[in-house]
């Protein structure tokens, strides 16, 4: 009796998306306990029109499909449904493709129509005909649904291609397996139980490999890259938390994974192939290719609902950012899948890997949300009250990630018809620790994103350019090659990174404690400050934090799940509010010639490439017949404009300005400047080692920046310059500002020896403070015709600012300048001396000048040049001053000796 139950719900899923495939064969081999099916074609266009995302299928099949049912141990041992050697090719969606094969073959539909009719005919006599006094609807539900909750999928060989003008980015991941466990996350057979009412799973992936190859015009590759990642495994931790046992979606979901080493890889040559697919995120991020998009979503399911009731639903809602569109997209479309489906119209990315598991009901109680009519056809009805949004918690931690820089060259075998092998030499190395990714988002209502790591490191490796300056024979020190460190080590720091999460036994869910979530804007703000964010992460801390309410009548989240229809309907009743705070803790850069030229190689090697962008800059048109605002429209927007809010903080900051040791910008400078340099780079200059290797080391104490703009500007600065007289407040509010202030600046000359200490520096800039303010008029050409609105604005305040330096060091700070703006071809010869160094850091100096002295005065100056000098011949100093009719600057000198 239990096969009439569990054997449909098996082949609606199998017989969905595979092809050509007889349902009666795969009924009988299902009922004898073990299905395998072999050689399987995927239904790609049903893929597309269930996953909803911006991608097209070129291909997908499936070598081998195992449906393994234990019958006589259905309640205590778990449906495994093994896949073997999977693979999907990808591509970036286009009109003439969407137009082509959106809705798919008729034949395709029209079997999938009749399949599902059958299955739905088949269930309602079942349903009808059923008088087994042995099974009743209570334990039949409780059955099925600890069946579903205790599916195991197994993958072996997935394969995943994405192909884009000359780009391959390919994903294999040897095997990937997902299962249920208990509360001490061991594999078990569970079942959701009152009180807790917890469903977790964990999914193992081992060796991940990811490859990003350039393709020729023919579409083939002639040679491959190293791989971007090598034999990856992590782990990922599932917890869902119901409301109640007739839940259809859980209210809390909890997806979080945890890489304890993560070693990429990247060449010259695919990293402006990987700044290409990270542009295509950030595009779809902010809907800039998603939104013409959903007209034709929407458009392709209403003309396919006809044809297949296994619909999914409209496009979800684009939200008041067209990047939380894309974000939500995808378990949106199963939320609805769950709403409008019901039992058997589940997606297969829902059912299989229980990212939203549902509760099949087969009671009346779970049928009243559709009727069948004469042809097995279910009938949705109307619900009174759609469930509110869940609450969704995604994580991604790593423990140590290392990526590495390389560089590759061309090298030809001895013989003739041998072919050409890259050779990589790694010249850049980046490592992190204790990197943490965390998301947390309420349907429309809510979102935030925190990132942070505890510590990371850059290494300069082997020579560049024919310079060897780290390579074998250069008795470099390793100490020497860091350039860059911020942050702490995770031995003295712990596993802060991993708080209150899955993997943390401290965590309410690891202690059968139902979590609590901030989803309050001004709570959030009062937990998650600048300070916890050091304390917890030590190095870099972000948090980015969007929320919508309804000003009618604010209250909690849960409160206010109609807010997306009535931001439609009236502006004035939703607030938005868009912030982002960002953290660099203490920090030490160090830029000398081995550093600075391996990062401008990086970035030379990242712009050169001809790929157009995804989005253009759209052009900016008056509309001559706009309407004015309308009293009530006034009134809303004086009350209140949405804006977006960023904040950086950068702690004590350490730079290290060495005189260069060897100069290659001349040959990198016309890359980054978008001059296609054809030529073959010249010879490098020859490494000469300097010890002491004198140094400008800048210290600031802290830096700040705010940077405001409207969030709306293409609709606020339009019904502003309509208004003959807009106040103050809508003014300002069209314009972006920016605010800078820098505390503790100072400046000061120091030597590096051998290794790789400092001296303590001779003061060239005492400790000062400065500010700046400046704001943007948004939208300039609507406001031709108001030569009363200032396009710009700028106010600095500088209240004091001494310069003081020696001959001496003048000498060398005028040597550290040319070294890096001069190229000094074949040899390097610097007017540096070990006579001059000790002149510079000598405890006593007998030389001082206190050059300037600036003040801020109400008149305006033109060009002026001022020349200063003593003419004794231990002190000379020539300054030239370029003042553009802003601050007038008194000069106040003296020479003491």
């Amino acid at each position: 009796m239990l096969e009439s139950y569990v054997t449909p719900i098996l082949m609606s899923y199998v017989n969905r998306y595979i092809k050509n495939l007889k349902p009666s064969d795969l009924q009988l081999s299902l009922w004898g306990g073990d299905a395998v099916l072999s050689k399987l074609e995927l239904k790609l266009d049903v893929l597309e029109q269930e996953l909803k995302l911006p991608f097209t299928f070129l291909s997908g099949h499936i070598h081998e499909l195992r449906i393994h049912v234990p019958w006589t141990k259905l309640g205590s041992e778990p449906v495994v449904i093994t896949i073997n050697t999977m693979e999907c090719i990808l591509k970036l969606k286009d009109d003439a493709h969407d137009d082509h094969e959106s809705c798919g073959s008729s034949s395709t539909n029209r079997s999938t129509t009749e399949s599902i009719k059958s299955l739905a005919k088949t269930r309602r006599i079942q349903q009808v005909t059923s008088t087994d006094p042995d099974l009743p609807p209570g334990y039949v539900q409780s059955l099925i649904r600890r069946v579903v909750n205790n599916v195991n999928i197994v993958v072996n060989n997935l394969i995943l291609k994405y192909v884009e003008d000359d780009i391959v980015l390919s994903v294999n991941i040897t095997s990937a397996e997902c299962y249920t466990v208990d509360e001490f996350w061991d594999r078990a057979f569970m079942d959701i139980l009152a009180p807790e009412l917890v469903l977790r799973k964990i999914i193992n992936f081992s060796d991940c490999t990811v490859c990003l190859d350039k393709r020729n015009a023919s579409g083939k590759i002639e040679f491959y890259q190293d791989p971007l990642l090598y034999k990856c495994s992590f782990c990922t931790r599932l917890h869902f938390t119901y409301d109640n046992l007739n839940s259809k979606i859980p209210a809390v979901i909890k997806i979080q994974a945890l890489v304890e080493s993560l070693k990429l890889s990247i060449t010259d040559q695919q990293l402006p192939m990987l700044i290409r697919i990270i542009q295509l995120g950030i595009a779809l991020y902010y809907g800039e290719i998603c939104s013409y998009k959903d007209v034709e979503a929407e458009e392709t399911c209403s003309t396919a609902k006809e044809a297949s009731i296994t619909q999914i639903g409209t496009e979800s809602e684009t939200g008041p950012q067209g990047q939380h569109a894309c974000q939500y997209q995808s378990m949106d479309a199963q939320q609805q899948l769950q709403q409008q489906g019901g039992d058997d119209d589940q997606g297969w990315v829902s059912w299989a890997w229980s990212l939203v598991p549902a509760l099949v009901s087969y009671s009346e109680e779970g049928d009243e949300s559709y009727e069948v009519d004469e042809n097995g056809i279910k009938i949705n009805c109307p619900r009174s009250s759609p469930p509110k949004d869940p609450i969704i918690s995604v994580g991604i931690y790593c423990t140590k990630a290392t990526i590495t820089f390389k560089l590759t060259e061309m090298q030809t075998e001895s013989s003739y018809y041998s072919p050409q092998k890259v050779k990589s030499k790694e010249v850049l190395c980046w490592e992190q620790e204790g990197t943490t990714v965390e998301v947390l988002m309420m349907g429309e209502l809510f979102f935030d994103c925190q990132m942070g790591f505890v510590g990371c490191k850059a290494f300069c490796l082997k020579g560049i350019m024919g310079v060897k300056d780290f390579e074998e024979p250069s008795n470099r020190s390793e100490t020497e090659a860091c350039f860059f460190s911020c942050g702490e080590s995770l031995n003295s720091k712990g596993l802060t990174y991993l708080t209150n999460s899955l993997f943390d036994y401290r965590s309410p869910e690891n202690n059968g404690v139902r979590a609590e979530f901030i989803l309050d804007a001004a709570q959030h703000k009062e937990t998650y400050t600048e300070i916890a964010g050091v304390q917890r992460f030590g190095a870099f801390y972000m948090d980015y934090l969007y929320t919508m309410e309804c000003s009618s009548g604010k209250g909690s989240v849960s409160q206010q799940q109609d807010v997306s229809a009535n931001k439609s309907e009236d502006l004035g009743s939703v607030q938005e509010m868009s912030t982002k705070s960002l953290v660099i803790g203490p920090m030490e850069v160090q830029l000398d010639s081995s550093s600075v030229h391996r990062i401008l190689k990086m970035v030379a090697c990242g712009l050169d490439h001809e790929y157009e962008p995804y989005s253009k800059p759209h052009s900016e048109t008056v509309d001559e017949k706009r309407t004015m605002p309308s009293q009530e429209e006034l009134a809303a927007l004086e009350e209140y404009i949405p804006t977006r809010l960023t904040c950086i903080t950068v702690l004590k900051t350490t730079i290290t300005i060495t005189l260069a040791e060897f100069n290659l910008l001349d040959n990198l400078l016309p890359i980054i400047l978008g001059e296609k340099n054809s030529m073959s780079y010249v010879s490098a200059p020859h490494f000469h080692p300097l010890r002491p290797l004198p140094a400008l080391r800048i210290q600031v104490d802290k830096g700040s920046l705010e940077h405001s703009v409207p969030m709306y500007a293409g609709q606020l600065v339009p019904a502003v310059s309509s208004l003959n007289q807009p106040s103050d407040n809508l003014l300002h509010n069209c314009y972006a500002h920016c605010y800078v202030k820098i505390f503790g600046f100072q400046a000061g000359l120091t030597s590096l020896d051998s290794e790789r200490s400092f001296c303590p520096p001779a003061p060239v800039i005492p400790p000062f403070s400065t500010a700046f303010y400046g704001k943007l008029l948004r939208l300039p050409s609507y406001w031709l015709k108001r030569p009363f609105v200032p396009t710009t604005e700028c106010i600095f305040e500088l209240p004091s600012l001494t310069l003081q330096a020696t001959r001496a060091q003048t000498l060398l700070l005028q040597s550290i300048l040319q070294s890096w703006t001069h190229n000094t071809g074949t040899s390097v010869s610097l007017p540096v001396d070990e006579a001059l160094l000790k002149d510079i850091f000598r405890p006593s100096v007998s030389h001082l000048l206190q050059l300037m002295h600036f003040k801020q005065h109400n008149i305006n100056s033109r060009h002026q040049d001022f020349w200063m000098c003593d003419y004794e011949d231990d002190l000379l100093l020539i300054v030239q001053l370029n003042l553009k009719h802003i601050w007038y600057c008194s000069i106040l000198y003296n020479f003491a000796k």
